[in-house]
């Protein structure tokens, strides 16, 4: 899972083609999140193009690694990334909300079978992941590969999320790993302000998981603090994840107005003149 100079400079540029697919996404469907997505984008494209043991072609795949999306509200870059992935054309991204489409508001197993879970309700993927790790350590399979449970810092507010953190150290669930994007905003302010969650790294270390605290746009240290969480036998581990949301777009950033509405054509003008340049940059610096 080593990361290379090389590597780490396609990770990069395909993080900015995703979030520029995410601004695309958005103004066409007129509706749906911006910050949430564009903060994740580093995460996601870390997983879909290293670390996830997968096949695009083969999305049923039996050995896959599992990823569960229990925020399921940050769905844009999902979609964006396996479409870079290849799980199905870039141009359905653009369908994104429209009546009929697989690509529906929250992710929906019946309407896209490439996605592990439906999510909707906040605070039941962690339980969701917990039942697909206590089967493989049914199965003897649980040596054989992770489940990854991405989740939101807001959707902690909700009791049943505990419920599961508590459960899954009980149970010792070592390819059992959280991810939780601690971006510090939710849908009606900052989250220390609506319901504090500090000490955050104590509470889950006091349910019996190993915590790992990191930068969640340095593919460096993602890579070295996931590879960590793999090694970890003796119980589940917790990524908590700092972002910046609506990252890389400056009139986006930290500003939790953007958690849930979309850009206006002219404010998805300037996102993506941003991330172009951007993108140009990133170019120009690799070649």
């Amino acid at each position: 899972m080593f990361l290379t100079e090389e590597k780490i400079k396609e990770l990069t540029k395909k993080a900015n083609d995703i979030r520029q697919s995410i601004i695309e996404m958005l103004v066409e469907a007129g509706s749906g999140h911006t910050a949430g997505p564009l903060g994740m984008a580093d995460i996601f494209t870390l997983f879909y193009f290293h670390v996830l043991k997968h096949n695009p072609s083969d999305p049923a795949w039996e050995e896959r690694d599992r990823l569960v999306l229990s925020n399921g509200h940050i769905c844009p870059v999902l979609y964006a990334t396996m479409a870079h992935a290849g799980y199905f054309p870039l141009e359905e991204l653009k369908t994104l909300r429209k009546f009929g489409t697989r690509l529906q508001g929250h992710p929906h197993r019946e309407y896209l079978p490439y996605v592990e879970t439906s999510s909707g309700p906040l605070g039941l993927g962690l339980s969701q992941a917990i039942g697909m790790a206590l089967a493989d350590r049914m199965d003897k399979k649980d040596r054989d590969r992770f489940i990854y449970c991405f989740m939101s810092d807001g959707e902690l507010d909700e009791g049943n999320s505990w419920e599961a953190v508590m459960l899954a150290g009980k149970n010792k669930l070592r390819n059992l790993i959280a991810i939780v994007d601690r971006n510090n905003i939710q849908i009606e302010g900052f989250t220390e302000d609506v319901m504090p969650l500090e000490p955050l790294h104590s509470k889950w270390k006091s349910f019996n998981w190993h915590v790992i605290e990191v930068s969640g746009h340095d593919f460096r240290m993602l890579n070295e603090v996931i590879e960590e969480a793999q090694t970890i036998y003796e119980k589940p581990t917790v990524i908590i994840a700092h972002t910046i949301p609506g990252k890389e777009v400056k009139e986006f950033e930290r500003d939790y107005h953007w958690h849930g509405k979309p850009p206006s054509k002219k404010e998805a003008e300037m996102a993506l003149k941003e991330l172009r340049t951007l993108g140009g940059k990133i170019k120009s610096e690799h070649q």
